[in-house]
C-alpha cells in the first residue's frame, strides 16, 4: 500500500505547480493584452503630437516616425492661442476642488461614522439617493442661483459647482473608510486628553488617508475633464479652462483647424491625469476597496 500511495502524494505537488504556472502564464497574458489595449492608443496620440499637422491628418507609414517636431507644442503655447492660460485656470479649479472635497468628505465622513444622532441613516441615505440626479438636470437653476450671488464667470463659483456634485461620493467613502477603523485607538487618545481634531490630524491620518486619496483623485478628474460645467459658468476668454479651450481650437474658433495644435493640446490634458493617479495609485486602490466593502 506504502508503495502505491507514495507516487500520488508527490505528483499532487507537482500538479500544483503545474497549474499555478499555468494560472500565472494566463495572468500574465491577461495583464500584457489589457497593457497594450489601454496604452497603445495613448503612446500613438503622444507621438502624433510630435508630427507636423500634414501628416497627422494623413495615413501613416514608417517613414513617419523620422519625420518629429515640437512645433505644435511650440504653437499652442507660444503662438496665438496661448494654452498655459487655460491649463493654469483648470489646476486651479481642479485642485480647489479636490481639496475642498476632501476636506468636507472627511469631516462630513468621520460624523456620519462616529456620531450617532437620531436620523443619521436617513441623512446617509439622502447623499446616497443624490448620486442619481446628474447635474445636468438642476444646470439651470444652478445657473440662476449662482448669477443671483455673483459667481457666475468666477472660478470659485466654478469650484462650489463641483464640490457640491462630487461631494457624495467623497461622503460615501470617507464615511465607510471611517467605520472600517478600529474605536479602540480613539478612545485612548480620547483618555490622553486628545480633541476630535487631533486625534484626525495625528491618530486616524495614517489610516484614512486611502479614502482621502480617492476621494481626492476622483474630484480632481471630474473637475480637470468635465466641459459642461466650465462651458455654461464661464464666458470670459481669461476664464476658459482646458477642455473648452480645445473645444475651441476644435470648433476653429482660433483660426483654422489644426489637428497638430488638436493632438499635442490632449496630450496636455492627460499628463495632470496620469501623474496624480501613479502618485496616487497605492492609496486610491485600497481606498475603493475600503469604500466598496465596508460598512
Amino acid at each position: 500500500m506504502s508503495v502505491s500511495v507514495a507516487p500520488a502524494r508527490a505528483a499532487r505537488p507537482t500538479e500544483r505547480r503545474r497549474r499555478r504556472s499555468r494560472e500565472t502564464i494566463l495572468y500574465l497574458t491577461a495583464a500584457v493584452l489589457g497593457v497594450i489595449v489601454f496604452a497603445v492608443p495613448l503612446l500613438w496620440a503622444v507621438f502624433r503630437s510630435f508630427q507636423p499637422e500634414s501628416l497627422v491628418t494623413a495615413y501613416p507609414t514608417w517613414k513617419d516616425f523620422h519625420q518629429l517636431t515640437f512645433a505644435n507644442y511650440s504653437g499652442i503655447f507660444g503662438g496665438s492661442i496661448d494654452l498655459w492660460r487655460y491649463v493654469a485656470n483648470s489646476l486651479i479649479v481642479a485642485l480647489g476642488t479636490a481639496l475642498l472635497v476632501t476636506a468636507i468628505s472627511t469631516l462630513a465622513g468621520y460624523g456620519l461614522a462616529r456620531f450617532r444622532f437620531r436620523g443619521s441613516n436617513v441623512v446617509f441615505a439622502v447623499i446616497l439617493v443624490t448620486f442619481m440626479v446628474p447635474f445636468q438636470a438642476v444646470l439651470t437653476p444652478l445657473f440662476l442661483e449662482l448669477g443671483t450671488v455673483g459667481l457666475t464667470d468666477s472660478r470659485f463659483g466654478l469650484i462650489l459647482f463641483y464640490t457640491t456634485f462630487n461631494l457624495p461620493f467623497g461622503v460615501f467613502v470617507m464615511r465607510n473608510t471611517f467605520m472600517s477603523l478600529p474605536v479602540e485607538l480613539e478612545d485612548s487618545a480620547r483618555m490622553d486628553g486628545a480633541g476630535t481634531l487631533r486625534i484626525l490630524a495625528l491618530v486616524l491620518r495614517p489610516m484614512f488617508l486611502p479614502g482621502a486619496a480617492t476621494t481626492m483623485l476622483y474630484a480632481f478628474l471630474a473637475s480637470w475633464t468635465d466641459f459642461l460645467g466650465a462651458l455654461t459658468f464661464l464666458t470670459r476668454t481669461n476664464l476658459l479652462t482646458l477642455p473648452v479651450g480645445l473645444y475651441n481650437l476644435e470648433a476653429g474658433n482660433f483660426g483654422q483647424l489644426n489637428y497638430g495644435y488638436l493632438m499635442a493640446g490632449a496630450v496636455v490634458s492627460m499628463i495632470p491625469c496620469v501623474v496624480l493617479f501613479v502618485a496616487l495609485q497605492r492609496y486610491y486602490v485600497r481606498g475603493l476597496t475600503s469604500g466598496a466593502l465596508k460598512g
